[in-house]
C-alpha cells in the first residue's frame, strides 16, 4: 500500500513527543514489511525539506499553522492523491481530510485537548480551540479512528464516534543502564509545556526536602515553557533541589531514569503515556494521576507505579517510594517485565489490518 500520515511534527521537532514517536515507530515498520510510507509534517531549523529515515519518506512543508492547509493540498494532488491510505493525526488541529476524503482517512487521536485548550490560551482563544476540535471529531464520527487507549476511545465515544481501535505504544528493547539506584532522586520525562504541570514535582521535592534531606528531581525534557519553569523553580528557592537537563540522548535519558527511584507524571492528560514505558524499561516507576487518560493504563496501581487523585497524594506516594526500599524494589522489577510486554511490531501489524480494510475495527469500549 501506499500509506501517508499527516501530522503537525515529526520527532526531530522542537515540540515533538509521544505522539511523533508513535508515529514513526509504526510507520518505519510498515516500511519494513513492504508498504511505500510517508510522514508528511511540518519544516524546523535545520531540518531537510525532504529526507528518507530508515525507509520512511519526510516531506516537511509549513509551519506551525501553515502546515495543515498544505498537507490537505497535498492529499488531493501528486503523491499524495495515490495514496491508499492516509493516517490524519488530529493532534488538538484537523488537517480537514476526514471531511473530504472519507474513504481513506483513517484518524489517529492520542487525546482530546480540552483541559490544554483551556490552559494555553485561557478565555475565548481556549473555547474556540476546543470548539473547532471536537467539532472535526463529530463531523468524523463515521470514520474508523485509531486511538492509543480505552480512555480516549471512551472519549471519542462521547463526541459520537462510532468504532475506534486501540493500539496501545510499544516498546523498544533497550537494555537497563548500568546506573547506581539513587532512592532519594526522582525524576520527570516531558516535553516543557503547561499542562504537563512539571510545577507540581517542583512542589512535591520542596516538600520532601524539609524532611528528607538529600532530595531532588531531573527534568528531562526541553519545550516552550522552560523559562515560566525556570522562574518558577527560583521563586520557590529549588534552584539546589531541581536540575533541568534539556533533551537528551537515548543513552543518557536511561541513565537518568536508571538511576532514579521513581518518574512524577503530574500531566493533567496523555493519551497513553509513552514516557512511562520508556522509565519501566529501566526499572523506575510512575507516580501519576488516575485522572489523567491513559496514564491510568500505563500504570498498574501498586503494581508497576502509583495512581494518585490530587498534588497532597502525589506528595504522599512519593514519600512512599523514596522511604520504602522494598516497595520500591517491588515495583521497579515488576514495571521492566510490564514494559516488555508490548511490541512496536505487533502495534504496526494492527494499525497494518486497520489500513487494509481487514480489520474488524472494535466498537467503542
Amino acid at each position: 500500500m501506499r500509506i501517508a500520515f499527516l501530522s503537525w511534527r515529526d520527532t526531530g521537532h522542537p515540540d515533538g513527543g509521544g505522539s511523533e514517536e508513535y508515529i514513526e515507530h509504526v510507520a518505519e515498520r510498515l516500511a519494513a514489511r513492504g508498504h511505500d510510507v510517508t510522514i508528511r509534517c511540518a519544516v524546523y531549523d535545520g531540518a531537510a525539506g525532504d529526507e528518507v529515515r530508515r525507509g520512511v519518506r519526510f516531506v516537511r512543508r509549513g509551519h506551525r499553522l501553515t502546515v495543515y492547509p498544505r498537507g490537505l493540498l497535498w492529499a488531493f494532488t501528486g503523491a499524495g492523491r495515490r495514496c491508499d491510505a492516509v493516517v490524519e493525526v488530529v493532534n488538538g488541529i484537523p488537517f480537514g481530510l476526514g471531511l473530504v476524503r472519507r474513504r481513506t482517512t483513517v484518524p489517529l487521536v492520542h487525546h482530546l485537548h480540552r483541559e490544554q485548550w483551556r490552559m494555553i490560551y485561557p478565555g475565548w482563544g481556549g473555547r474556540l480551540g476546543w470548539l473547532v476540535e471536537r467539532s472535526a471529531i463529530h463531523a468524523y464520527r463515521r470514520l474508523p479512528f485509531l486511538t492509543v487507549s480505552r480512555a480516549t476511545a471512551h472519549d471519542l465515544g462521547a463526541l459520537g464516534v462510532a468504532s475506534v481501535l486501540v493500539v496501545p505504544n510499544g516498546a523498544e528493547r533497550r537494555p537497563v543502564q548500568d546506573a547506581v539506584r539513587e532512592p532519594l532522586t526522582l525524576c520527570t520525562l516531558s516535553r516543557l509545556v503547561p499542562h504537563k504541570r512539571l510545577e507540581q514535582a517542583v512542589d512535591v521535592v520542596v516538600a520532601l526536602a524539609a524532611r528528607h534531606p538529600g532530595v531532588r528531581l531531573r527534568v528531562i525534557g526541553a519545550g516552550w515553557w522552560e523559562a515560566e519553569l525556570r522562574r518558577y523553580v527560583a521563586s520557590t528557592g529549588a534552584a539546589h533541589l531541581v536540575e533541568l537537563l534539556g533533551r537528551l540522548d537515548a543513552d543518557e535519558r536511561d541513565r537518568v531514569l536508571a538511576s532514579s527511584a521513581a518518574m512524577l507524571l503530574p500531566s493533567v492528560r496523555e493519551g497513553w503515556g509513552l514516557a512511562v514505558i520508556e522509565a519501566a524499561l529501566q526499572g523506575t516507576p510512575t507516580i501519576g494521576y488516575r485522572s489523567a487518560g491513559g496514564v491510568a493504563e500505563s500504570v498498574r496501581h501498586d503494581e508497576t507505579g502509583l495512581l494518585v487523585d490530587s498534588p497532597a497524594e502525589l506528595e504522599a506516594a512519593a514519600e512512599r517510594l523514596v522511604t520504602d526500599a522494598g516497595l520500591q524494589g517491588r515495583l521497579s522489577r515488576a514495571c521492566r517485565d510490564w514494559a516488555l510486554s508490548f511490541e512496536w511490531d505487533e502495534a504496526a501489524a494492527s494499525v497494518e489490518a486497520l489500513l487494509a480494510g481487514r480489520d474488524q475495527v472494535a466498537g467503542v469500549p
